[in-house]
């Protein structure tokens, strides 16, 4: 770990945690997308964990509506969690390339139907077999990238959630995303003792980038730093990709 190296992870978890305090999601997908560029995504995956950890479940915790979102949501949770231990392997594996690539390619789907401002409306009456596909797409694409959002985000918002309960939900979908994802890395001995103590040092950057971020959303257009960061993370995403493959 060199001192440039920790200047970077620093800075990163700084403005993952910017990014989540202004628009109330992005801490993993910013910090994968960057760290992916100069560490192999099992590690980058292993820092991500406590921070994203603690302030998804802050997110979690603030909202209203914890227990009715519980039991409407729980197999969709289910799945995520038996997808992204089954999927952990390819960020531990030797195909260390191919999970960058599909890093890459997940960024710029999420990027895409985000600057498209893609919306659709889920039925109630169709969730209790669609909420696990996508659970269960959600865990595997986790597993594979380090990822939380897609499907999972658009899915939650076509769910036509009061807006209180839409942050919780997305709350709730990452906080699962991140304790499958530490127990999957686990699984394949890819989160040790080291990854542990990285990680904690880690939540104080974002801690702080959060608190900024909070703040900085009372002073500019939401809609407008929104765009900005899908734009970055679209030409992080096609970075990745195009640097794996070359």
């Amino acid at each position: 770990m060199t001192t440039t190296l920790w200047i970077l992870i620093g800075a990163t978890f700084l403005l993952a945690g910017l990014v989540k305090g202004v628009i109330g999601m992005g801490l993993p997908t910013v910090a994968m997308g960057v760290l992916a560029v100069v560490l192999p995504p099992a590690e980058a995956a292993a820092l991500l964990v406590v921070p994203s950890l603690v302030t998804n479940v802050w997110q979690l915790l603030a909202g209203p509506s914890f227990g009715a979102l519980a039991r409407r949501l729980w197999p969709m949770m289910v799945a995520i969690l038996v997808g992204t231990i089954a999927g952990a392997g390819v960020l531990a594996s030797d195909r260390a390339g191919l999970a960058g690539i599909g890093l890459g390619l997940a960024l710029v789907v999420y990027a895409a139907l985000g600057l498209a401002g893609f919306r659709m409306v889920v039925a109630q009456r169709h969730e209790a077999w669609l909420g696990p596909v996508v659970g269960l797409t959600t865990g595997l694409v986790t597993g594979a990238t380090g990822v939380l959002v897609i499907p999972a985000v658009p899915y939650l918002q076509a769910l036509e959630l009061e807006r209180d309960d839409l942050i919780q939900a997305l709350g709730l979908s990452f906080t699962v995303s991140t304790v499958a994802l530490a127990l999957g890395l686990l699984r394949v001995d890819a989160w040790h003792t080291g990854s542990i103590w990285l990680s904690l040092l880690a939540l104080v950057p974002a801690l702080i980038g959060m608190q900024a971020g909070q703040m900085l959303r009372q002073r500019i257009a939401a809609a407008a730093f929104r765009r900005v960061f899908f734009v970055g993370l679209l030409l992080l995403g096609i970075y990745l990709v195009v640097e794996r493959l070359a």
